[in-house]
């Protein structure tokens, strides 16, 4: 069954109308220390930690509110019916439900409902800062309808997991709380995320007194969502090159969209 392909109506949704403080690292503040020298302990850890409540809610306000709010509902309509079936294929018992499979599962699920969908795997090699490592996720490309330009959504399907830590402070437990469990967003909100929940990691394990691992540090996390950024390496469920990049409409889907931004 061919592809249907998903249109977004306004193209004043591509990136340079995308207005995210947060999302380039001149712009996003390595750290909260806008109050004076000669604050005392609590109100500086009151005032960081309001400062990053604040801010990972407007990203995902700005996230929710945008109008692909309609695609993204849809996309997360589907990874749920897919969940619900059984479609993990792992012959050890212990390994049933494996995200692994539920990725599989659910590109094959979109694409037999006409969207783009692809396995995307981000790899990088260790540094002295990062060591190296793998991670896949879920990409649907949609199209703006004038200019037929490509606009990527990723899927992450356990995003919450991703920020984790046994051993964090309250503060940031609640903070990750937030999180949704699955994301469907731009790769724009998605690095902004990272930049604030990683500040945020970083200060408790400050104020925790332990040692962060590299794998919790800001540049790992952005390696695991760089595969659509230049290094991208798809698997592509059965679809010819033909289908997958041509814009034409056959039974096309028109999801209203406009500038996303962060105000």
């Amino acid at each position: 069954m061919g592809r249907n392909n998903y249109f977004l109506e306004n193209d004043h949704f591509v990136d340079h109308h995308l207005e995210c403080p947060y999302v380039n690292d001149h712009s996003f503040p390595s750290k909260v220390d806008s109050h004076d020298d000669d604050e005392d302990g609590p109100q500086k850890h009151r005032i960081f930690w309001e400062s990053q409540k604040f801010l990972l809610q407007e990203i995902l306000d700005q996230c929710n509110n945008s109008n692909s709010s309609n695609l993204r509902e849809q996309i997360k309509r589907h990874i749920e019916v897919v969940r619900d079936s059984n479609f993990c294929r792992c012959t050890d018992k212990n390994l049933r439900g494996c995200n692994k499979c539920l990725r599989q599962a659910t590109i094959k699920h979109l694409c037999s409902k006409g969207f783009n969908a692809y396995l995307c795997t981000s790899k990088w090699k260790k540094t002295h800062k990062i060591p190296g490592g793998t991670h896949e996720y879920i990409e649907v490309v949609a199209y703006t309808q004038v200019r037929k330009k490509q606009v990527a959504f990723l899927v992450e399907l356990g995003f919450g997991d991703e920020f984790r830590v046994a051993k964090a402070c309250d503060e940031y437990h609640e903070l990750i709380g937030v999180l949704p469990e699955i994301y469907v967003g731009k790769a724009e909100h998605l690095n902004a995320i990272v930049r604030v929940v990683c500040e945020a990691a970083k200060k408790s394990a400050e104020e925790k007194k332990i040692h962060m691992g590299p794998w919790r540090k800001r540049d790992f996390m952005l390696m695991k969502w760089s595969a659509s950024s230049g290094r991208r390496r798809c698997l592509d469920y059965p679809t010819s090159d033909k289908l997958r990049t041509n814009p034409t409409v056959q039974n096309s889907l028109n999801v209203v969209t406009s500038t996303v931004g962060l105000a």
